[in-house]
């Protein structure tokens, strides 16, 4: 066992998180409590084809503590370190590109943790990074973590991942499938739903969630089906959806899968409409091009009133929080990176501003009081508005609000930040975020911190 006021970070470098399982639980709290300077490892995808992912998590964090800061955001972060003043504190984030990959995820989680001593860890869009860096760095150092927005309901669901160290302010894909779920069981006369996902844990949770939200409601799920990522061969298995008598569909896919599966929708004549996620820029600009293939230009909206496609539920968009927060995240964020926050930015900015509040509570980046800051916390300051974001303390994940929009022809007053020819309309309905996410006595809920 480490002596007494021996951090977990430097038994990690000294004998390397292979070989400390033993370790746990000996060593003393990360961390300082002296609040001058708050370390914060970031982690998240800045390269390859789906770099926005990382990008728009980054802008949005950086977006958090600048509105905490009341200063204006940091305009071209790059890995390496960044420093943001905010108040007495200066947060100083290292950034490292994860690639979107689990084995480089859990190599910088190491290094960050053992080389650059870091009071906290932030990121992965990836969930499977995110379990990775769970299950193989966390349980051996006290550094605090706050996942995002990576977002398999998992993280904050099953036992051997939920942790007093782990938080999450983004949402995740069981409040995706309870705010869709529920619009569709109660708002539509669909009865009949086919579940389509990707073949890895974020697909998986989309369908599994979805598939107990939609049969607690009583409607039947005729099929479902995991493909690999980047399936482009669409049309036997939507025809399957159609001959098994669905009246609605669900995709859960990112950028890579979700465009082909669209345009093949649209070139199909089926009788039932697809339901499931609003996307980022990225899947919203395919599906667009798409859309303008298939129906000509301009998109109006009479022309969209054709295409069984939505509503769509969405965590976070640009138009769907009329706040001052909000108006001014809007006005930072599309300044500094020319584009307006996107599906990943509020729930990254929420986590910024929690990180700020639970240092100001105690006036210490100490580990345990970060922590026991964080646990059951209202966030005072989030895109969705005033106190919009409540950590649950059974599983610390931030409840909020999801709302439910239609696709709408990108309007003139966005088009310039938002690269896409569709976008979400105003909100049809909005979801409390006590019904959004999977609540304490559920039979699906396997942590009890």
């Amino acid at each position: 066992m480490p002596e007494f006021g021996t951090s977990r970070r430097n038994v990690l470098k000294t004998v390397g998180a292979a070989g400390i399982a033993g370790l746990a639980g000996c060593a003393g709290l990360a961390g300082s409590d002296n609040p001058d300077t708050m370390k914060i490892g970031v982690m998240q995808p800045l390269s390859g084809n789906i770099a926005y992912y990382g990008q728009q998590s980054l802008w949005g964090f950086l977006s958090g503590l600048a509105y905490k800061g009341d200063t204006d955001p940091i305009e071209d972060p790059e890995t390496g370190t960044e420093e943001i003043e905010v108040g007495d504190t200066t947060y100083e984030l290292v950034i490292r590109d994860s690639k979107f990959q689990a084995d480089e995820a859990q190599s910088i989680a190491t290094d960050l943790v053992t080389q650059e001593e870091v009071d906290m860890l932030f990121g992965c869009a990836s969930s499977g990074a995110a379990r990775r860096v769970i299950n193989t760095v966390l349980g051996e150092t006290d550094v605090p973590y706050m996942a995002g927005p990576a977002a398999s309901a998992g993280i904050t669901q099953n036992s051997e991942l939920c942790s007093d160290q782990v938080f999450r302010a983004s949402e995740n894909t069981a409040m995706d499938a309870r705010s869709g779920g529920k619009y569709v069981a109660e708002q539509t006369d669909v009865s009949k739903v086919y579940l389509f996902g990707a073949d890895y844990s974020f697909g998986r949770a989309v369908v599994n969630n979805y598939e107990r939200v939609l049969q607690n409601a009583g409607v039947e799920i005729v099929g479902k089906r995991f493909v690999e990522q980047r399936h482009s061969e669409w049309q036997g298995l939507l025809q399957q959806a159609e001959d098994a008598g669905a009246e609605g569909v669900v995709g859960g896919f990112t950028v890579a899968t979700l465009p082909a599966m669209f345009s093949q929708f649209l070139q199909g004549d089926y009788s039932y409409r697809l339901f499931g996620g609003f996307a980022t820029e990225i899947s919203n600009a395919a599906l667009g091009q798409t859309l303008v293939k298939e129906l000509g230009e301009p998109l109006t909206e009479e022309k969209l009133e054709g295409v069984k496609a939505g509503p769509f539920t969405t965590r976070y968009h640009w138009n769907q929080y009329d706040n001052d927060i909000n108006t001014d995240f809007v006005d930072m964020y599309s300044s500094a990176y020319g584009k307006v926050p996107d599906l990943f930015s509020g729930g990254t900015f929420t986590a910024a501003s929690a990180i700020v509040q639970a240092v100001r509570a105690n006036s210490s980046t100490d580990a345990g009081d970060i922590t026991d800051a964080l646990k059951g916390m209202t966030v005072s300051d989030t895109p969705k508005g005033e106190d919009a974001y409540t950590f649950q303390e059974y599983n610390n994940q931030a409840q909020s609000e999801m709302t439910v929009a239609n696709v709408t022809p990108t309007t003139d007053e966005w088009s310039d930040t938002w690269g896409a020819a569709i976008m979400p309309s105003d909100p049809l309905s909005r979801v409390p975020g006590d019904e959004a996410t999977i609540p304490a006595d559920s039979d699906q809920m396997d942590c009890d911190l």
